[in-house]
């Protein structure tokens, strides 16, 4: 694609790194077929190719963003499956990044979009708070048909029932079983340790029966996806996390910084893109970058034992778009299911995303719940008894339209090896595994 930036605006390197991404782009059109929006509405400027030619002409030509371009931005979910699918190794992800910065820069939306926005990107990288939130929301569900969409589907994501915080969340070392094999960090993180505090009982258990060292590192919290994807400034997370596993590694040194949430890992490997322009952080960051790795990534550097009584039970395979497309990890998942002793199914359709996203499932209601619906559809046909993924935004998504168990891969792992039933799975699958 060609482009004619001025040597002004190439002086900037946000500019500098767009043009060379649109530059890449050969308007080829492969994107159109993997991208959940267009296959929904079937418009051109919702779809990857399209949205690369708004926002070429709004960087391009210096202008505000207008609402055209803020619809059609705000539609994309950034599951990146036309990274996937881009024989030329487009980087939507950053052109993306950009451009919904340019947005939030020069468009000024409505007062409540406004709002709800800031109040997503205050409250839910704060546990504290959205705990505290949690609780009025469950006061505030049999109110929900009388709200605007957005408010209602920020009410029907609110969990039934919330809950205990978990120890294994404070700053803290847990020793390995037996022979040390690895030191990592854990990423705690935010959303998940609130709504399902389980994922990380189960990552320390199953790490640490394997010989891992695990850290949970003071200082460290949020990792900046959900408020980078909101367009807005995310460094203050980002700074703090590389500031306290840095201490860590120079404290000990670490193997891998560990993350069971896919939509964090995405980001936790983007941390040396995003700061490197910083050079108080651009070395550091690169240094945590290369240390992030999804728990999978460590487990299959483990020497996991088959299960001692394989379950045989059906597991829906959930690849979260942020793992498959985001992090390239595909098979992996899958594999270790089956060799701990499940049958893992292959969902149709399974490039598409759930409408999870972020926050895309509470500012884009209906579209998320079309592609919810689709994504559950195409579950159904394949009548497994659970269904699983590595990702919490799509345990939350998923969850509030079936009755089918959704747990973590990381949970059943852990059951399979030893540890305790799934909450999820309490009283309703056979427990053989259990101990």
């Amino acid at each position: 694609m060609q482009t004619s930036f001025t040597l002004a605006q190439l002086a900037d390197p946000d500019t500098r790194e767009a043009e060379k991404i649109l530059r890449t782009c050969v308007h080829c059109g492969f994107c159109t077929a993997t991208c959940p929006t267009y296959v929904l509405l079937g418009d051109e400027l919702d779809s990857p190719r399209g949205r690369i030619y708004l926002l070429k002409d709004m960087l391009e030509n210096a202008r505000p963003a207008t609402a055209e371009v803020v619809k059609h931005i705000d539609r994309c979910l950034s599951c990146l499956g036309c990274m996937t699918t881009c024989p030329s190794g487009v980087n939507y992800m950053h052109l993306v990044d950009h451009g919904r910065r340019r947005i939030e820069e020069t468009y000024v939306r409505p007062l409540a979009d406004r709002l709800l926005r800031r109040l997503l990107g205050w409250l839910l990288p704060r546990p504290g708070m959205f705990r505290l939130a949690l609780v009025g929301a469950w006061f505030a569900k049999p109110l929900a048909r009388f709200m605007p969409a957005q408010l209602a589907a920020l009410l029907s994501l609110a969990p039934r029932v919330l809950a205990r915080p978990s120890t294994v969340d404070r700053p803290q070392v847990f020793a390995a079983a037996g022979r040390r094999v690895k030191r990592v960090a854990l990423l705690t993180g935010c959303v998940q340790n609130v709504i399902a505090p389980a994922i990380n009982e189960a990552t320390v258990r199953l790490l640490t029966r394997h010989g891992c060292e695990i850290v949970v590192a003071a200082g460290a919290g949020c990792c900046g996806a959900l408020t980078h994807h909101l367009g807005r400034d995310a460094g203050d997370y980002v700074r703090a996390n590389i500031d306290a596993w840095s201490k860590t590694i120079d404290e000990g040194g670490l193997d891998a910084i560990v993350v069971n949430a896919s939509g964090c890992g995405t980001h936790l490997k983007d941390y040396g893109f995003q700061l490197r322009e910083d050079p108080a952080y651009a070395e550091r960051a690169a240094r945590i970058s290369a240390l992030a790795k999804d728990v999978t990534e460590v487990l299959a550097e483990l020497d996991l034992p088959p299960a001692a009584t394989p379950s045989g039970l059906r597991v829906a395979y959930h690849s979260a778009c942020s793992m498959q497309h985001g992090q390239r990890i595909h098979s992996l998942p899958k594999k270790l299911l089956q060799q701990a002793g499940f049958t893992v199914l292959d969902v149709p359709e399974a490039h598409l995303c759930c409408g999870s996203a972020g926050t895309y499932n509470i500012m884009q209601p209906e579209l998320a719940t079309a592609l919810r619906d689709r994504k559950l559809g195409n579950i159904a046909s394949i009548a497994p008894q659970l269904i699983a993924t590595g990702n919490i935004g799509c345990m939350t998504q998923l969850g509030a339209g079936t009755r089918l168990p959704l747990v973590h891969t990381v949970e059943l792992l852990d059951w399979a090896t030893g540890g305790p039933v799934p909450p999820a799975l309490a009283g309703r699958v056979d427990a053989r595994l259990s101990t």
